[in-house]
């Protein structure tokens, strides 16, 4: 059970993506709603009703918030003002029972002023983040990352960064593939890695068709071995100019955008196939057993026999 926490107006971004992505009906394994039974819980209804939302339930009462799931609280485009004790009650309450809780954007201040982020890494959408750092000046502020997590709580950037974190939440209950089949679904790239940065200079359309060439062209060729200069031929740029155009447009490297498709790949084979390690280090473009392994732990903590492993088990036991 999923529920969203609304204590301020909410952007409908948040509220349409997280509705899609845990509620909405869709050709993966049925619906959803079967996986999650999403709530809106919205203590404060403001007199448009600009929170209530047909799709999933929707009511003020906070016991909403008990025998959830996960909690992910949104809040709107600027600095919310201080939720009502009750609120901040809530979320320390369900912060002590285990739920699995994250913060979208500015939703980031209302755990902060529960005190669920003390001493812990989060982030925030970037354009309040050093307001972040001046009230709560126990939180290590990450301004670069779409999402972060510490000690089991997620917060994220908001806006185009809610899909990301909420692809991330079902990545980790259903699989990569679940969470990549969805993406397509929203008609979406795949999902980018927490680390990637908020704030881009050019979005892809204004770096040419050049840039897209190249990420089509290596995303169809990931078991092959590619290099930078590979990648930089076939966008007929130098691989200097190519580099730079990946971070103003992607926030990252080509290798290290290559590298997180890579992981990816090999994520859907350890779930969903029966390859061998040396088979799946091959067709993930790793070379190797110990490569594959080295990168997989680097960016995911866990070795890629646990990950198939714990999978596995999650499977097994629903």
């Amino acid at each position: 059970m999923v529920t969203m926490l609304v204590p301020h107006r909410a952007p409908a971004i948040d509220l349409g993506i997280t509705t899609a992505l845990f509620g909405s009906s869709h050709p993966l394994g049925g619906n959803a709603k079967g996986w999650y039974e999403p709530r809106l819980c919205a203590p404060v209804l403001d007199h448009a009703g600009q929170v209530s939302n047909p799709v999933v339930e929707t009511a003020n009462d906070l016991n909403m918030l008990t025998d959830v799931h996960t909690i992910i609280v949104a809040a709107g485009p600027e600095v919310p003002p201080d939720p009502a004790p009750a609120v901040l009650q809530a979320l320390q309450a369900a912060r002590i029972r285990g739920v699995r809780i994250s913060a979208l954007g500015t939703g980031t201040f209302v755990l902060a002023a529960a005190g669920l982020l003390t001493g812990l890494r989060a982030t925030a959408h970037w354009s309040v983040c050093e307001e972040l750092r001046r009230r709560y000046p126990k939180i290590v502020v990450d301004d670069q990352a779409l999402y972060v997590e510490d000690a089991g709580i997620f917060t994220c950037a908001g806006a185009a960064a809610t899909l990301d974190l909420c692809l991330e939440l079902i990545r980790r209950d259903h699989g990569a593939a679940v969470a990549n089949a969805l993406a397509r679904w929203m008609i979406a790239p795949p999902q980018r890695l927490g680390d990637h940065r908020q704030f881009v200079s050019a979005p892809v359309g204004e770096s040419g068709e050049s840039l897209v060439r190249v990420l089509e062209w290596a995303s169809s060729r990931l078991a092959e071995q590619i290099t930078l200069a590979d990648m930089a031929e076939v966008a007929g740029l130098s691989p200097r100019t190519l580099s730079r155009r990946f971070h103003a447009a992607l926030g990252t490297s080509p290798l290290q955008w290559l590298l997180a498709q890579r992981i990816r790949l090999a994520q859907e084979l350890l779930e969903s196939s029966q390859e061998t390690a040396e088979q799946i280090a091959r067709l993930a473009g790793f070379g190797s057993v110990g490569n594959l392994r080295q990168h997989f732990t680097r960016v995911l903590g866990v070795s890629p026999q646990r990950y198939r492993r714990v999978r596995r088990s999650r499977d097994t036991n629903g």
